[in-house]
């Protein structure tokens, strides 16, 4: 009869203790929340580089539609240039490759954005202004400065397709967003901003 020494059992009990750790990790970090790191400028002033974030990603398990104002991460599309109003996105094969993309995020690239307009809403944007049904749309978020639409902007003027959402950087003039790769799915939304824990003196809510 084979016989393991306790030595053996304990490592054993360790790897199994590892594993189950590693599981639950996972687990939170992509159905409950998780950290991360601002590393653009897309959203100034109201998000500055190397600032510390927690993630809230219930939002996506319970596919909540997220509500205007909210800053979200979403996953990057896979081209600059929209199909017709929405973005485009190549879906990974196998797997594997899922996997490891969709829950380990290695060579993911997420951004962070503001929704502006929700699925159905008709949206202009002019001097400066977004309008949202023919209505000015308020946002005391922004700097108070004049502010210009960069050149690459595809989308100006158009009606936010059924199950997508249309996502814009505060920093309007430097956002590479939606309105030059398209509206993004609803079921490509990763997370909704919740709290700001770094630097020390800004924690709180976002």
């Amino acid at each position: 009869m084979f016989h393991i020494s306790n030595t053996t059992k304990e490592i054993l009990e360790w790897i199994y203790c590892i594993v189950i750790a590693i599981v639950l990790a996972l687990l939170i970090r992509y159905f409950v929340g998780t950290p991360t790191v601002v590393k653009q400028t897309s959203m100034f002033p109201t998000l500055k580089q190397n600032q510390r974030l927690i993630l809230n990603r219930l939002s996506r398990t319970f596919h909540e539609i997220p509500e205007r104002g909210d800053i979200i991460t979403f996953e990057a599309p896979s081209s600059d240039e929209p199909l017709g109003v929405k973005a485009v996105y190549e879906e990974k094969q196998g797997w594997f490759n899922k996997f490891t993309y969709y829950v380990l995020e290695v060579g993911k690239k997420s951004f962070i954005k503001r929704v502006i307009a929700l699925p159905g809403e008709q949206v202009k944007i002019e001097n400066g202004k977004v309008y949202i049904n023919g209505e000015e749309l308020p946002e005391d978020y922004l700097e108070n400065t004049v502010i210009t639409e960069p050149s690459h902007a595809n989308l100006i003027d158009f009606t936010v397709p059924e199950g997508y959402i249309f996502a814009m950087g505060d920093n309007r003039q430097y956002s590479m967003d939606c309105r030059k790769f398209g509206c993004i799915p609803v079921e490509k939304i990763e997370s909704k901003v919740w709290i700001r824990f770094w630097p020390f003196n800004l924690f709180g809510k976002v």
